[in-house]
């Protein structure tokens, strides 16, 4: 199993997916929810500027306070590095024909107040001509509240305005100004009233490439994808609707209707909420809690300082490995090194795939142990010399159950692996039929060893002659059993058989060596072997093959058998 986690996270790393600790790797196949950040995870975080409505004769300040009410930073050979949003506000500005360094002439920056997500806001304070002017960027509702009360007749036209935009996915901000005579003593939020409003201006972000697929490849899966972001509720509806995560219809909170939600009422609803906007750092970790005192297997994403509550909180936390900051990534236990939604689905079926291969590799290591010991214990019953010697064992345990057990671990996913509902997180790997299934596939083994040595005693055969046919027939039929153990779906020979072609390889290897071992006179001594006559092979081989044929039947009982559970369950 540890090889299988090993060999899963690797596989992961080449599909942007950084496993942290290596026990989410098989966990991840239990995730019921994905919360995610829409910004940069479900869309492109290309922001593009795309309507502006400024008010008359102040496009020109408007343009200004795009191109100075903002962190963004110039690398040396002129890139822009911060923000998405305020980096396409800066870039529309320079379409204009502004520039950072002709608006900072002519509007001196003298100081901020940084945006925090209770004020939905943010200000920065420049000097001009004598005066000092406040430029202010909000949420659409934050600023609309703290305008003059001469707009008081225009502030529902503009939040009209926003509602259109805002409907049609695009985010939206207000741009706003105060001008003071004298330079305030103290920036504070307080100064953030009696504005005089600029205009407003809209951007979009693209969805991502392959998201769409990606959620209704989760919602086959049994897999719920909920929103969380930080935009107003217009905008996030009409991008989960495009992602096709919900119609009109769809459950949405925002983070104000949460914070006065009493608690018991909001675990009560928290699994039909598909949108959650303008959504806190802390009210994030609230959603976990309360999905997980519904039973769910939560992985939550997250990018910022103040999302490692509920990273940590998260049965599998995901941080972003370029915007995320290293706390976020410090508390994650998978990093998206692509920041794409569509990685942590395949991320989640690779958990899948990893944990069937695991009780793949169970199944068939227990069985052919189990046939070892039933075929060493049963033969003296029947008054047959014991069938089996050390070098035997230790020849089986080390190559016929060894090699190909490795090689199970490689095995594809299933075709119908991302059309099962997911996994109990506690599930054990005994779950199901697997105990009856080692058994009835370990006594098929064992029947197979015992028919050859029985037929071979009653023809008169020697002792040495029984062994190597035992030591032979038990090499075979472990071979072909970890051929029928690899699929449910795939019968032994057709579509899907060279799947793997590390099982082949190592089937041909294993049977090769089996030869070697029987039929060069060298190795007889250290093998305790010896030649097997044609008479002797044909019955070995006629039982291998009615033994493949009882457990291809096998195999097909296991695929009816869960066909049937995905039914009930669906």
């Amino acid at each position: 199993p540890q090889i299988a986690l090993a060999q899963g996270a690797r596989s992961m790393v080449k599909q942007n997916a950084l496993i942290r600790r290596l026990p989410a790797v098989e966990t991840l196949g239990s995730v019921t929810y994905i919360c995610t950040d829409k910004t940069g995870t479900l869309t492109e975080n290309v922001m593009t500027v795309e309507k502006v409505d400024a008010q008359p004769d102040k496009e020109e300040l408007l343009l200004h306070a795009m191109m100075l009410n903002n962190e963004v930073r110039f690398s040396q050979d002129g890139e822009m590095l911060g923000d998405s949003t305020e980096k396409a506000l800066v870039s529309y500005a320079q379409t204009k024909g502004l520039s950072r360094e002709g608006s900072a002439r002519q509007y001196p920056f003298k100081g901020k107040v940084p945006f925090d997500s209770d004020r939905m806001m943010m200000s920065t304070l420049h000097q001009h001509n004598g005066e000092w002017i406040l430029f202010v960027k909000g949420a659409p509702a934050a600023i609309a509240s703290a305008l003059s009360d001469r707009h008081s007749g225009q502030v529902e036209n503009w939040l009209n305005t926003n509602r259109q935009w805002a409907s049609e996915g695009l985010r939206v901000l207000f741009f706003a100004t105060r001008t003071f005579r004298e330079k305030p003593e103290t920036l504070t939020p307080e100064l953030e009233r009696d504005l005089d409003f600029l205009g407003m201006a809209a951007m979009i972000d693209p969805p991502r490439e392959a998201v769409t697929e990606a959620i209704a490849e989760c919602s086959t899966a049994g897999i719920k994808t909920v929103m969380i972001t930080g935009d107003q509720m217009l905008t996030a509806k009409a991008i989960a609707r495009r992602l096709g995560m919900g119609d009109d219809n769809m459950e949405a909170r925002a983070g104000k209707d949460l914070a006065t939600t009493a608690w018991d009422e909001f675990v009560q609803k928290v699994k039909d909420v598909v949108v959650y906007a303008r959504v806190s750092p802390e009210q994030k970790l609230q959603i976990v809690k309360a999905l997980q005192q519904n039973n769910q297997f939560v992985a939550m994403t997250g990018d910022g300082v103040n999302d490692a509550p509920s990273l940590k909180q998260a049965d599998i936390g995901v941080a972003m490995g370029v915007t995320g900051t290293d706390v976020s990534k410090e508390a994650s236990d998978m990093i998206l090194l692509d920041d794409n939604f569509a990685t942590i689905v395949k991320a989640v079926k690779e958990g899948r795939r990893i944990y069937e291969n695991i009780r793949k590799f169970i199944l068939y290591v227990l069985s052919c142990n189990l046939a070892e010991v039933l075929t060493i214990s049963v033969a003296p019953i029947f008054g047959m010399p014991i069938p089996l010697l050390p070098i035997h064992i230790l020849w089986i345990n080390l190559v016929t159950d060894g090699l190909p057990g490795i090689a199970l671990t490689a095995e594809p996913a299933e075709p119908d692996i991302m059309k099962r509902p997911p996994r109990p997180p506690r599930e054990n790997l005994f779950a199901g039929s697997m105990a009856s299934d080692i058994i009835i596939a370990g006594a098929i083994l064992a029947a197979a060893a015992l028919h050859t040595q029985y037929r071979l005693a009653a023809q008169g055969y020697d002792i040495a002659v029984q062994q190597t046919a035992v030591f032979t027939i038990l090499c075979l039929v472990q071979l072909g059993n970890a051929l029928t153990v690899r699929s449910v779906n795939h019968p032994l020979i057709g579509k899907g058989m060279l799947s793997n072609p590390a099982m082949w390889g190592i089937v041909l290897l294993t049977i090769g060596l089996q030869a070697l071992i029987i039929y060069v006179p060298v190795l007889h001594d250290l093998f305790k072997t010896t030649s097997l006559e044609w008479p002797v092979v044909r019955l070995i081989l006629l039982t291998w093959v009615i033994c493949l044929v009882l457990l291809e039947v096998g195999r097909q009982v296991r695929k009816k058998r869960i066909q049937s559970a995905m039914k009930t369950i669906a």
